[in-house]
């Protein structure tokens, strides 16, 4: 029903505004600014590097000669669209949602869902904690990604608590059909897996929600432009309940979806969908698995990451020896010039080291490089954030002569 959640949206009646707009440090206001806070979030999140670099990484499908193939850019801007629908018509803060859709993929590493995989894999041998990129996107906003001030030094983005959580609480990988917030205002720290707490405020359940309805028929709509999934059109037809002479899309599905759960959610209920909706939306969900994200085709270049992102992993690592680090860094670049650079120069920014104030860093400190174990979390954050073209391009470097 429209408007329905209007009391309930986190605005600066809310009882949970402060709380929402909080930050880990003080910002830097001007008296001229016109900006909410959460609009403040969303330039700084649309400024920072991993956000540009979201156009290089793969939804699904890797390495498309179709530019009109979803990348991991396109599919954020699909849910922050889907989200502001959502929260637009139930009274919800849209600039909150904007800030959150919009910033939520940031940890995603190269090679899509295949890349978290194998970078959690190394994790969990080397430092005893999975990887994912919820957490991961939060690690980036909160340490990793950079901005230049008014006064030319380089701060982290600390963005408000409100969209902080939004980022780690958004997993999509949801089959509940009740999604409400939680009360409590937590340490988001304590988040030790993904979907472990609900989100903190209506308009992040919404992100959660949308999320999960972007990727569902936006990965039909890409599957059949591949032809892919040719030979289970009928199938599909079928489990839509579908006319087949009309054209089946992205926005079908999406419309169906997004026009089910606002008219079937309410505060009482939480947003949910009908039980015919949600079970044609898990339908759909396993359909793409079976024959989309499981298919020989999509699964076959697996090998091809775990070779990358491996080969990198042990060339860094292998520069280990405490105090003597950063020397056998710079000695690599006697065989992996981009490589060895681009890797010493991400430690600058992160590191103990004399020259911060040359460098105008003042941002926190995260990595003591001289222990094993925050050597491989650097080298883990600083894979996790390249895109598949830099990845390649790294492994190409290690492996030619």
């Amino acid at each position: 029903m429209k408007n329905s959640f209007k009391n309930y949206a986190v605005c600066k009646d809310s009882p949970k505004w402060n709380n929402a707009i909080s930050r880990l440090t003080p910002i830097e206001t001007k008296s001229s600014d016109i900006r909410t806070p959460f609009d403040r979030d969303y330039t700084r999140i649309i400024h920072s590097n991993a956000y540009r670099r979201l156009k290089h990484k793969t939804q699904v499908f890797f390495s498309p000669e179709n530019d009109h193939i979803c990348t991991r850019s396109e599919h954020v801007t699909h849910v922050e669209s889907i989200s502001y629908t959502i929260s637009s018509y139930l009274g919800l803060n849209t600039e909150l949602t904007k800030a959150i859709a919009t910033a939520h993929d940031l940890g995603h590493s190269p090679f899509g869902h295949s890349g978290e995989k194998i970078l959690s894999k190394i994790s969990k041998r080397d430092l005893g904690i999975k990887f994912w990129h919820e957490k991961n996107g939060l690690d980036f906003v909160d340490y990793i990604e950079l901005l230049e001030g008014h006064d030319g030094y380089k701060k982290n983005l600390n963005l408000t608590y409100g969209v902080r959580d939004g980022i780690i609480s958004h997993c999509g990988e949801i089959n509940e059909n009740s999604l409400r917030p939680r009360e409590e205002f937590i340490d988001l720290n304590n988040y030790l897996k993904p979907n472990q707490y609900a989100p903190y405020t209506w308009e992040a359940c919404v992100v959660k929600i949308a999320d999960k309805i972007s990727y569902i028929g936006r990965d039909i709509e890409d599957a059949i432009t591949l032809g892919i999934i040719d030979d289970h059109l009928q199938e599909l037809y079928d489990l839509l309940n579908y006319n087949s002479s009309e054209k089946l899309n992205n926005s079908t599905i999406i419309n169906h979806l997004v026009c089910d759960l606002c008219e079937n959610s309410s505060y009482e209920k939480g947003l949910c969908f009908s039980e015919n909706a949600l079970n044609l939306m898990n339908k759909i969900k396993d359909f793409n698995y079976k024959h989309i994200y499981f298919s020989r085709r999509t699964l076959t270049s697996i090998k091809y990451f775990e070779l990358v992102i491996n080969e990198i992993y042990d060339i860094l690592k292998q520069c280990y020896d405490k105090e003597n680090t950063l020397n056998n860094i710079l000695k690599l670049g006697k065989f992996y010039p981009k490589l060895s650079c681009g890797f010493y120069s991400f430690l600058e920014n992160y590191c103990d080291i004399p020259n911060r104030e040359e460098l105008k860093l003042r941002n926190r400190i995260i990595f003591n490089i001289s222990d094993e174990q925050d050597f491989s979390k650097a080298i883990i954050s600083y894979i996790s954030g390249m895109t598949d073209n830099f990845a390649m391009e790294m492994y190409n470097e290690i492996i030619r002569f």
